[in-house]
This record gives structure tokens, sequence and C-alpha cells, in this order.
């Protein structure tokens, strides 16, 4: 752990006493006026230990450790990592120590493979992949303690949130969790799926809940558990998100996912794991029509610790036991029991007796439907359709298709298709010439499942030789759509490299548009309209021989002709008008042609036309030869002075690279100067020691000037000398008791051979002088707050203030008072600190005086003086 990251006190110490959050020292040690903090009793039940004892929280503990958990996982540090660097910040905050004010307050110890075994992995895999992203986001610091041989025998962990709450948050802070709430928290980590262990002399802590998970996902499902504990009441039943969901993944799902930042998808496999592991039960919510309406997720072991009897209908075994589509009322649910069975409906969870009915699961606010025929097979000949929803499905209970989505498969009976059909398609298929597929599909549908099996892109077979599959559809994207739409024709004749490359055309120039429109959002219907004026210019999709060229050369590319950037074709892309920039250009070309031709009939006055037309073309060519030569001689300037700026850059960067390595030749050269005032080499000119020295007599020296501005007269160089030298004895006697307080604490043989003993002496020295010289200068102004100019501005202060409009009708009020006051200290305070300033410098500029008259008179007088 890095010195900057917290301050000196802050850093940590190795300390083995690990019982501030033991569940016996801490639960045993609540303070009765904090009935919050208790675990609410089960009903009918005695309070007791164990894992049911835990997961009893009344609904204040557990609201205040939802919102540490919360808090901790929001933190800025923690955004971007996974699921098990997340649940390591959690374990690790619920065994911190809480505040004492010692040194090993907010840690916690803990040792690589004891944290693999709360997340459910590797201890391999908490050294290179959890702990390293913990550091290297700062939400984490280590220690590593060593024994006496230097052996790593664990970690001193400090999670930087709960340090940064408990230094910046105040206790109103959510991390700020008392010894008692921290210790419910690691509690009910430990009822969750902590590893268990047998303590020496204590019995035995049972593991937790989901203990046994291990391998992948198994911090995501810990702490989707302890998520959903934290928010589930007392009744069991999680308290689920609304607004609306998806019916695949279902409100628990989506609830889950909120709570771990995932998607619900996700959640729905992590919801399923854990229904497997038989701590979370889904149920649907019988309604008054008998039918199931939204569905539920139970927290199993809240509600048993809760004395909730569960009945077997609510404990859920697998994540299939919600699919039942079939709402209650329609055909064949009264059926007998052997019956449903017959038929492999599965009842809720996978009961099969009647009871089941009561679970099994119809979508909230479904509309109701027409009766389905049986999904059995059928034992007598199909019918022609009668007329209901259900018919021509098949056994196999699929939904009715599409008339022609099987008209390339034989109706010979042999496929599944044919078994369901109408006698009347036989003889063939209903439509087309082609009863089976064709070899070239065929080979096509094997090579493409092989590839998507070995995980590669679907290949298209055209000829023995290997393409990548074409899309037929433009892309999914609502955008390229859009903008697309008038090409259609064109991208079907694309091959599937051709059409990724259209298409990341089309996207740079929808960007590059939606920067130059005023609505970003109309740059797909101005595309569109270039398409589908570029199509009207070529003469339709069927004079396009090269659809990838026109489209990636002619199409999507913008033609402008003048020099507005938003001008295509003479039109203006974000109004759709003429543009005018075109229509200046055009302008000063009329204006041109106009002069020269004023010129031409000047200088040669009856010219016949033929003879005049032809010297006008002839000026004006010349006038556009000259106007590019213009241009290309301004683009060599420009390119030119480019240059000279390309020269001066490369110029200047050496010129500071010398500049550099000078300052690193002088930084080297000063390094090794030795030392001024005692001779060490090497030590840049001053040592370490020798530099704490001159700052502590330049403290002195200050802290005698400042007592002398208060407690001498400035004029009297004697009384000015005699309390400098009082100041100085004192100063020297404070740090004379410290030295002899650090000698007698050190063991004499390290102060002959510790390098270090004389700087950290002369640090002790410079420390001492700081007190003292922040006493006297608080000392100072005290003493020049009380004097009369001070108390002058003090009174001017007090009645400025009382003499304010909204003091004025009452200026001796509580009100006027307490402001009046505020402002006259406020007064006295600055000019005590400007009346010290002036005494400063009045002594120092006396002092500097008294230098140059001592360096100015010869030692012959000096030295009776000094004698005296």
């Amino acid at each position: 752990m890095s010195a900057t990251a917290a301050p000196a006190g802050a850093l940590m110490h190795r300390n083995r006493e690990f019982a501030d959050n033991s569940v016996d020292g801490c639960l045993g040690g609540i303070p009765r006026q904090r009935g919050v903090l208790r675990s609410a009793p089960a009903s009918g039940q005695p309070d007791g230990d164990g894992p049911g004892e835990a997961l009893r929280l009344g609904r204040g503990i557990r609201l205040r450790l939802l919102a540490a958990v919360r808090a901790l996982l929001a933190d800025p540090s923690l955004e971007g990592l996974g699921d098990a660097a997340r649940l390591s910040a959690v374990v690790l905050y619920a065994k911190s120590r809480a505040p004492r004010g010692g040194e090993g307050d907010l840690q916690s110890s803990i040792w690589g493979a004891e944290l693999g075994r709360w997340l459910g992995m590797s201890e391999s895999t908490v050294h290179h992949k959890v702990l390293p992203a913990l550091r290297a986001s700062d939400a984490l610091h280590t220690k590593v303690v060593t024994d006496a041989a230097g052996q790593p025998t664990g970690l001193d962990c400090l999670v930087m949130p709960l340090w940064r709450a408990h230094h910046g948050g105040g206790a109103a802070h959510p991390l700020a969790l008392s010894k008692a709430e921290l210790a419910t928290l690691l509690r009910l980590l430990e009822a969750l799926f902590g590893p268990g262990w047998t303590p020496k002399g204590k019995a035995p802590v049972p593991a937790g809940l989901l203990a046994g998970r291990m391998g992948k996902g198994a911090a995501t499902d810990r702490l989707g558990l302890l998520l959903m504990v934290l928010n589930t009441r007392a009744s069991g039943w999680l308290q689920l998100c609304g607004g609306s969901v998806k019916a695949r993944e279902g409100r628990g799902a989506a609830t889950l996912a909120r709570l771990l930042g995932c998607s619900p998808a996700g959640a729905r496999k992590v919801l399923a794991r854990l229904t497997e592991a038989g701590v979370v039960a889904r149920q649907r919510k019988a309604t008054v029509t008998q039918m199931n309406g939204r569905g539920r997720v139970m927290l199993l072991p809240v509600a048993q610790a809760f004395g909730r009897v569960v009945a077997p209908v609510e404990v859920a075994q697998g994540s299939e036991a919600v699919l039942s589509q079939r709402p209650d009322g329609a055909v064949g649910d009264h059926a007998p029991a052997e019956g449903a069975g017959a038929l492999g409906t599965p009842g809720f969870c996978g009961a099969q007796d009647t009871g089941s009915q009561a679970g099994q699961e119809r979508p909230d606010g479904a509309e109701f439907h027409a009766d389905h025929a049986s999904v059995v097979t059928p034992v007598v000949p199909p019918q022609l359709s009668c007329g209901f929803s259900g018919e021509g499905r098949g056994g196999d209970g699929r939904r009715p298709e599409r008339v022609c989505v099987r008209e390339d498969q034989a109706a010979d009976g042999a496929t599944p298709s044919a078994g369901s059909g109408s006698p009347m398609a036989e003889g063939g298929p209903l439509r087309g010439e082609q009863p089976e597929e064709s070899p070239i599909d065929a080979r096509v549908e094997q090579q493409s499942a092989a590839r998507v099996e070995a995980g590669d892109q679907p290949k298209a077979v055209s000829g023995g030789n290997g393409q990548q599959l074409r899309r037929v559809g433009l892309p999914a994207d609502l955008r390229l759509r859009v903008a697309l739409a008038p090409v259609a024709g064109l991208w079907e004749r694309l091959s599937g490299w051709q059409q990724d490359q259209v298409e990341a055309a089309a996207k740079v120039e929808l960007a590059r548009l939606s920067g130059v429109l005023v609505r970003p959002e109309a740059a797909p219907p101005v595309l569109a309209d270039r398409l589908a004026d570029r199509l009207r210019e070529t003469g339709g999709e069927a004079l396009v021989t090269s659809p990838y060229a026109w489209l990636t050369r002619r199409g999507l590319v913008q033609r402008p002709a003048c020099w507005d950037r938003r001008c295509d074709d003479g039109f203006r892309l974000d109004t759709g008008s003429e543009c005018g920039s075109c229509d200046h250009l055009v302008g000063i070309r009329r204006a041109q042609r106009a002069r020269i031709a004023a010129e031409v009939d000047a200088q040669m006055p009856g010219l016949p036309p033929g003879e005049r037309r032809q010297i006008l073309e002839d000026r004006l060519r010349e006038q556009a030869a000259r106007e590019a030569e213009g241009f290309m001689w301004r683009r060599e300037q420009s390119r030119a002075e480019q240059a000279r700026w390309d020269v001066a850059r490369v110029i200047a960067e050496e010129r500071a690279e010398h500049e550099r390595q000078v300052a690193a030749a002088a930084e080297e050269a000063r390094q090794a100067l030795s030392c001024e005032d005692c001779g060490q080499e090497e030590a840049a000119g001053l040592c370490e020691a020798c530099g704490y020295r001159r700052q502590t007599e330049a403290l002195i020296v200050e802290a005698s000037l400042v007592a002398a501005t208060w407690s001498a007269d400035l004029d009297d160089t004697v009384g000015v000398a005699t309390v400098a030298a009082n100041v100085r004895a004192t100063v020297e006697g404070q740090i004379a008791a410290a030295r002899e307080e650090f000698l007698r604490v050190m063991e004499p043989s390290d102060l002959d051979t510790d390098p270090g003993t004389a700087a950290a002496l002369a640090f002790g020295a410079l420390h001492t002088a700081q007190q003292a010289a922040s006493e006297y200068r608080q000392r100072a102004l005290e003493m020049l707050s009380r004097t009369e100019q001070a108390e002058a501005e003090a009174r001017r202060g007090y009645a400025t203030e009382q003499n304010r409009g909204w003091f004025r009708a009452n200026p001796n009020g509580a009100d006027a008072v307490a402001a009046a006051t505020m402002v006259a200290e406020a007064a006295r305070s600055r000019t005590a600190e400007h009346l010290l300033r002036v005494r400063l410098e009045q002594l120092s500029g006396r002092a500097a005086e008294a230098v140059e008259q001592a360096a100015s008179t010869p030692w012959t007088r000096q030295l009776p003086e000094l004698a005296a």
C-alpha cells in the first residue's frame, strides 16, 4: 500500500487480533438502545444461533446493510470490475475492523486461499485476477504480513471506499457501519456462502448455503443471493421491480438483473442456478379466475428463518418449471391426473398431481383464446380445415406456419410435414417444380452447420468454392435500412464481403452527415434521397453493371459543386434547397464573362459574331488557366509553409531534447556535490540532516522575532535581543529533551551503525521547532488582538454591523448582537494579523541593517563591543 493513498495514521500495520468482527464478540455487545439492529425472532421460535438466526434481520438493520452494500458496489473504483472482484470487496468490507482509534482500524486480515473459499474459486485465480483488478482500480490496498523468518502469512487489506467514507463522508455515510452492524453483515455472509471452519477451543462455524458452489459463476450466484436476501421482507417474498419486462426472462430475472447490473438473460441463468440449489422458489400468484397471474420469487432460507411453512408447490426444482404456457381452463386441463401425466404436461416444479394445476403459468395479462386441438398424435385421418386455429399443427404442437414455408419438401410422407398436411398434397408440392432441395442447398446447409459448430462464420458453397454467405435483406440497423432502401436490389446482388464493405461505408457517411446536418436524425433520409437521385441519373438498377463499384464510388459519395461542405450536386443537404454558394460562384463566373466580353468589345469593335465568340472563349480559357495556376501556386505555398512549420517543429523538439539533456546533466552534477555544511559526499550540495538543521535555525529566528513583536519595544535593540535569546534557549531546551527521549528508545548499537540516525535527530528537532514557532505565533496574535488598534477596529465593526438596514430596527436583538459580535471578532483577528506582519517586517529590516553595519565595521572596533 502506497503511503500517498492514506495518511500516516491510516497506514496498515500487522495486527493479529481479529476478534473485532467475530460473531461471538459482536452480537453480544449490541447496545440496548439500538434495538433496530437486533434480528427479528421467528414466529413461535426462540432465539438461537445458527444460519436461521443470521437471516432473521429486522427491517431497520436490513435496510441499513442494503444501503451499505449498494453504496460499496456503486463506488467508482468498482465500476467495470467483475462479480468476483465486487464480491471480494463486500467480503473484505464485512471483515473490516470497526474504528476505535487504533492503528488497525478499518482493516481486515485474510489470506488468498481463504478469500478463494469465500468466492468459490481457487487461490491462483484470486492472486492473478481478483486482487490485481482491485488494486489497479484503487479499490483495495494490501500489505503482505510475514513471520520472523520472512515467510508470508497473510494479507492486511484496506477497502478504500470504506476508508474514504470515514475520512470524507462522516458518520452519516452509508458505508460508515458500526461494529455491531459490521458483525451482523459478516454473520449474514457466513450463513449464505461462508466456507465454514473450526476454530481452536470454540464451536465450529457451519458452512453457508452456497459454500459448495464452486467454479464459473460461483461469485455471481453468491452476490446475487446476498442482494436478493437484503431486498426480501420477513415474508420471504422478493421485492420485484415494476415496469414492463420481457416475458421470456420474467419479472424475477429482471429484478435480479437490476440488482447485479447485468442483462436479464444472464440474471435468468443465475436465478435458475439458485433455484436448482434449493435457495429460491418461483411460483405464479393465483387469481380469482383460477389462473396463474404475476410471477413471484421466494427466498426459502429467509422464509424458513422467520418460521414460514413452505408448501411443496412453492419449492421449484428447475428453471423449466415456469415454462408451462397453457392457461387453466384450456381443453384438457380438467382431465384426470393420470391423463395429465400421460400427456406429458408437467405440473409446477415437476409435480404430477392434480394439485399442481394451480401452479401452471399464464403470462400476466395474456388474452383468452380458442380451444386448441390435443397435442397427441391423431388416430383418425386428418380432416379438412373446420375453422379451428389449432388444426394443421401436427403432433408436436407447433404454431401454424406460412403456406409456402415447406413447399420445397417432399410430400411422400417421409417428413413430419407430410403427415400433417392435406391429402390433396400427396402427389407433390403445393406449388413449384422442385420436390426436393437442390444439391447446392444441401451442401450449403451441411457446411454451414459444420462451421457453426466449429465457431466459424457461416459460408456458402457455389461451384465448390467457399464464399462468405451474403444476406438477402438489408442490415438490421434501422438507420441503414432507411438509407439503403432505394438500392435494395443492388444490395441483393452483392457478395457477403461486398455487403460488409458497403455497410461500413454507409455508416461512415451517416456519421459524417450527422455532423453536417442541423438535425442528426435526418441523415438516413438524406442519404436515401442521394441514392435515389443517383439511380435516376444512371437510368435505374438494370443499367448498373457493377453494383459494388457504383455504390462505393458514385452512390454514397458526396459531390460538392462549390466550397460549401453542405453542397451536394448544387443542393443544400440540410435544407434541400438550391445551394447559395453555388449561385454565388455562378454569379462570379458570369461577372467575369461579362467583364471579358466588355473588354473585347472595347478593344475590337465591329467584329463578326463568330470571330467575337472565338476570341471571348480564348480569353475565358486564359482566365481559367491563370486561376488554376494561382490555385496551384497557393497550394504550393501552403505546402511550403507546412514544410517550414514541420522543420520548425523538429528544431523545437531537438532544442527541447537538448535542454532536457542539459538539465539532466546539471542535476546529475548537482547530485554529485558534497554537503556544504558537513562535507558528506554525493549529497546534492546539502545533505538531509543539514537541510533539517538549516530549517530549524530559520524557525528559531522566526519564533524569536514573533515573540519580540509583542513582548519588547521594537526600538530597544537590547530588549529585542534579550527576548530572542530567551526564545532560543527555550526552543533549544525542548529540542534537547526530544533528542534525549529519542536516544533513550534507541539501541546504542543502532546509533553507530544506522546512517539515518543523524537525519532522524535533525528531523525531530525541526518538528519541535515547528510546534514552538506555531505556539509563539498563536500567542503573538492573541496579545496583539488586545491592543488599542485591534479594540478600535472591533468597536467600529460592531457598530457598523448594528447600523445595517436589517438590524437598525432592533440593534440590541439577539440576532443583531450575534452578527455584530462575529464581525467584531473577525475585524480584531485581521488587525492582529496586520500588526504582526508589519512588526515582523520592521524587525527584519533592522536585523538586515545590523548585519550590513557589522560587515562594514572593522574587527578592531567589533571585538571590544563583542567582549563587552
